[in-house]
């Protein structure tokens, strides 16, 4: 039987530790097509791009965020995907413009 609690606790410790212990970071915009606009703070792990933070901002001006600490809601969640700045339609931004959406 699957224990969903302990493949939980493992996700959120995975994210954390790569959250903590990053020396780089990368930081990405992406519009959907509704306009909602994505921010992405990204660290390399094991040759990948993961996402440890997403602040997902919708059209309505509304702002959900998710990391280790909140990993997901009924809104969405933090990608499980690796980020590919070749394939996916990413706009690199600066860690100040990720910031204040973050904080918001």
């Amino acid at each position: 039987m699957v224990d969903l609690e302990r493949i939980k606790t493992e996700t959120v410790a995975h994210f954390r530790a790569l959250d903590e212990n990053a020396a780089q970071r990368h930081h990405f915009r992406h519009a959907d097509e509704e306009g909602g606009l994505w921010y992405i703070e990204a660290v390399p792990d094991r040759g990948e791009l993961i996402a440890v933070k997403q602040a997902a901002l919708t059209s309505a001006g509304q702002l959900h965020r998710y990391s280790w600490e909140h990993l997901e809601d009924e809104h969405g969640g933090l990608t499980d995907q690796a980020i590919d700045p070749e394939e996916d339609p990413l706009e690199v931004i600066t860690a100040d413009e990720f910031q204040r959406v973050w904080a918001r």
